[in-house]
């Protein structure tokens, strides 16, 4: 039985909701407010990577398939989620979505940005429908030999959440080689900073997606973030984009 078959039916236990909540938040709230990412190692199962990697030949689970090469975006494609999201990424949004939100709050404080987001996901995603972003934006990728994901931001909309997971469903080293995560910082009068992220099968990485603070001598100032991903030097590679915002 698949994924999305299973999302139709009664309810299933996992233990996705006992990973998140043993994860040190207040690490990851370090290593955010230090790097402006933080890996959460261990949400996904092997079993359940595998599983999700497998419905990337699918069609009537997705509402758009995007080949990053006719938009400039780099080499490799993805495909975004239609609605119900499949259970693994149904389940993990709202937790995630839980852990980041004071942190995404905080940053916002710490910018002077008038912005704050309710405590439950379900509340931030009732926000962006009622300003017309109704599409889902969880998404799968996948990359071959060759393929790279320019340097980028996840912004769809006037409503946008400040954080966002990518969880690795491949295993680095027996399923493919290069294909590393990368962040870059642009600070104001400075040269950019790049962040390589080193992930295994089931880590996720949460990350910026468009500004985060950084204490200067003289206050706190916003540092502009992209992310991407190296070429795939061999094999395949599949990963899932959790963003908490859906889109116009």
């Amino acid at each position: 039985m698949t994924i999305a078959a299973q999302d139709r039916q009664s309810p299933v236990e996992t233990d996705i909701a006992a990973r998140v909540a043993g994860i040190d938040w207040g690490g990851a709230a370090r290593d955010l407010d230090a790097q402006g990412c933080a890996v959460l190692k261990g949400l996904l199962a092997a079993d359940e990577c595998r599983a999700l990697a497998a419905l990337y030949p699918q069609e009537t689970i997705f509402r758009s398939r995007i080949v990053m090469g006719r938009h400039g975006f780099g080499r490799g494609e993805y495909k975004y989620f239609s609605y119900p999201l499949p259970r693994p990424i149904a389940e993990l949004r709202p937790l995630l979505y839980a852990g980041l939100q004071p942190i995404a709050d905080r940053w916002n404080e710490a910018m002077g940005i008038d912005i704050r987001y309710p405590e439950n996901h379900e509340a931030f995603l009732v926000r962006c429908h009622q300003a017309g972003q109704l599409r889902p934006t969880p998404l799968l990728l996948q990359y071959e030999q060759g393929d790279y994901n320019c340097l980028h931001q996840d912004l769809y909309g006037e409503h946008v959440f400040p954080l966002q997971v990518a969880i690795l469903l491949s295993e680095p080293t027996r399923d493919f080689e290069g294909g590393e995560f990368v962040l870059t910082e642009q600070r104001p009068r400075m040269q950019s900073r790049a962040e390589v992220v080193p992930l295994r099968q089931g880590d996720g990485v949460a990350f910026a997606v468009h500004v985060r603070p950084v204490q200067g001598t003289r206050g706190v100032y916003r540092v502009n973030m992209r992310h991407g991903v190296s070429r795939l030097r061999s094999g395949r590679r599949h990963t899932v984009g959790v963003i908490f915002h859906d889109a116009r």
